[in-house]
C-alpha cells in the first residue's frame, strides 16, 4: 500500500482514537487491518504528511504530537470559539493559589510541598488537593533524601495534553514570558563575608571572643 493510500487510514486512527495514539499502536493497528507488516519508517512518512497537510490555513485543527502519541487539535485562534460549546463543562478556572502552585510545580518539578511553601511563603495544602482533584498533578513518589522523606509532586499527563507538550522542558522559558528577574534565596553559608572572624562561644551561650 503506498503513502496516499494509508493516509486517510492513519488519519482515521486518530480521528477515531479517544486519546494521543502512539505510532507504534498505529503500525500494530493497520498490520492487524491489513493483515501484512507495517514499515515504521513508512508510518512515519505518513504522519509527517498528514501534519504538513493540516497545516493549511483552511482547515481549523491540526495534527499534534502531545503525551507521547498522536492527536488532533483545533487551532488556537478557534480555541474561543470551541470553549463556548463544553467549556464550562471540562474548564474549570482555578484560583490565583492553585494557579501560582501549580506553576510552581510546573517550573520546579520535581518538588516537595515543603519547598512549595518555601517559595509561597503560605500552606498549600488546599491548593494541592485541587491539583490533585483535576488530576493536573501527581504524586511522583518520595524524596529519599530529605528528612521524613515527603511526598514529591510533577505535573500530569493531563496537564501536558492540555497544553499541547511531550515534557516540561516544552513550556514556555520564564525569561520569554516575564521580564522579572528571578532571584532564588541564598544559603546561609554563602552569606558569610570571607573576611568575619570566627566566634568562640563558651557552653552557656555566652561570647568569650573572636579570633583573627
Amino acid at each position: 500500500m503506498d503513502i496516499e493510500q494509508l493516509m486517510p487510514h492513519i488519519e482515521a486512527l486518530v480521528f477515531a482514537s479517544e486519546r494521543p495514539i502512539t505510532r507504534m499502536e498505529i503500525s500494530d493497528l493497520l498490520g492487524q487491518a491489513f493483515e501484512e507488516s507495517m514499515d515504521e519508517e513508512r508510518i512515519a512518512t505518513c504522519i509527517d504528511a498528514i501534519r504538513e497537510k493540516y497545516e493549511a490555513a483552511y482547515y481549523p485543527f491540526q495534527l499534534r504530537e502531545i503525551g507521547g502519541g498522536y492527536q488532533f487539535l483545533t487551532k488556537k485562534e478557534y480555541h474561543k470559539t470551541v470553549l463556548q460549546l463544553n467549556g464550562d463543562k471540562h474548564i474549570k478556572k482555578l484560583s490565583t493559589a492553585a494557579m501560582e502552585t501549580l506553576s510552581i510545580i510546573a517550573y520546579k518539578q520535581p518538588i516537595t510541598k515543603a519547598e512549595i511553601e518555601f517559595i509561597r511563603g503560605v500552606s498549600v495544602d488546599y491548593s494541592i488537593q485541587k491539583l490533585l482533584d483535576k488530576e493536573l498533578v501527581v504524586i511522583a513518589g518520595r524524596n529519599e533524601e530529605m528528612v521524613g522523606k515527603p511526598l514529591i509532586y510533577n505535573t500530569s499527563k493531563n496537564f501536558m495534553d492540555y497544553l499541547g507538550i511531550n515534557s516540561p522542558v516544552q513550556l514556555p522559558q520564564l525569561k520569554d514570558i516575564t521580564n522579572i528577574e528571578i532571584i532564588m534565596p541564598t544559603n546561609g553559608s554563602e552569606a558569610i563575608p570571607e573576611n568575619m572572624p570566627s566566634l568562640v562561644v563558651a557552653k552557656d551561650g555566652s561570647l568569650l571572643h573572636t579570633e583573627d
